[in-house]
């Protein structure tokens, strides 16, 4: 076998050594779920057209090697029309299946915007928000920290985000200074908090503590600007609220189950 053809038949082991090997991981929220089901159904879909090209393209390698009298390639009305119709196609089903995830309200929740110039009702503060009948948290961001309040409980934690599992929740974000992004990659959570604006994020999480970071450039903290996200069983989550109802700052955090 020459070294061209060699060549050729690695490449197209490893592409598809990269695609059959693509993530395993067991999604550990709605979010995550959806985002994987998403990335499957296109590898669904691109697997057997990458092994389509791969033959075309190791069959032209093959039957032209060394031909030392190419001819122009005919015209092919037929075949023209079948490659863009098959084109066109494939690309509905692409954007039809990435727009359902999209519009999803666990990926896209519904915003609440301060800074009113629209005629809407203006948002000043977390009180100011409206009821998404989620259990809810308020995450100001600041450089470069995270704060976590728990309404109606005088509960703040720093750089800890406890939730309950298995509940809708809705996370509220706004930043004191800069733009920050608050990015959970095993939950599928990522929004941005813009200062004097509120951002919502929305999940329904498995139990377990996950690494949260900045995804926005903030500054010359940007790097160390992580946090913990706690995920307890509701009966541990409320507990843990009315034990620590009223003491303000709190760094007794459950672990959980």
């Amino acid at each position: 076998m020459s070294s061209r053809r060699r060549t050729i038949v690695a490449l197209a082991i490893a592409a598809l050594s990269n695609l059959v090997l693509a993530g395993t991981v067991a999604a550990q929220s709605e979010n995550r779920e959806l985002i994987d089901g998403l990335e499957y159904q296109l590898l669904y879909v691109a697997l057997p057209l990458t092994l389509f090209v791969l033959m075309i393209l190791v069959y032209a390698a093959v039957k032209f090697h060394d031909n030392d009298d190419p001819e122009p390639t005919t015209e092919d009305p037929a075949l023209e029309i079948t490659w863009t119709a098959a084109t066109a196609i494939i690309l509905l089903f692409v954007g039809l299946s990435g727009y359902s995830v999209l519009v999803n309200p666990y990926v896209s929740p519904s915003q609440a915007i301060g800074g009113d110039t629209s005629g809407q009702e203006t948002i000043e503060s977390f009180d100011d928000l409206p009821d998404t009948g989620d259990e809810e948290i308020y995450v100001q961001s600041y450089q470069w920290s995270w704060e976590a309040s728990y309404p109606d409980s005088n509960i703040t934690t720093e750089n800890e985000l406890v939730i309950p599992a298995d509940e809708n929740v809705t996370i509220w974000l706004t930043s004191d200074d800069v733009i920050h992004s608050l990015f959970v990659p095993d939950l599928g959570i990522k929004q941005d908090a813009f200062p004097g604006d509120y951002t919502r994020a929305r999940t329904i999480a498995e139990p377990g503590r996950y690494d949260a970071v900045c995804a926005e450039f903030c500054g010359a903290g940007h790097s160390r600007m992580d946090a913990d996200v706690i995920v307890v069983e509701p009966e541990t989550y409320d507990q843990w609220i009315e034990e620590h109802d009223g003491e303000g700052t709190v760094t007794d955090t459950p672990e959980p189950e």
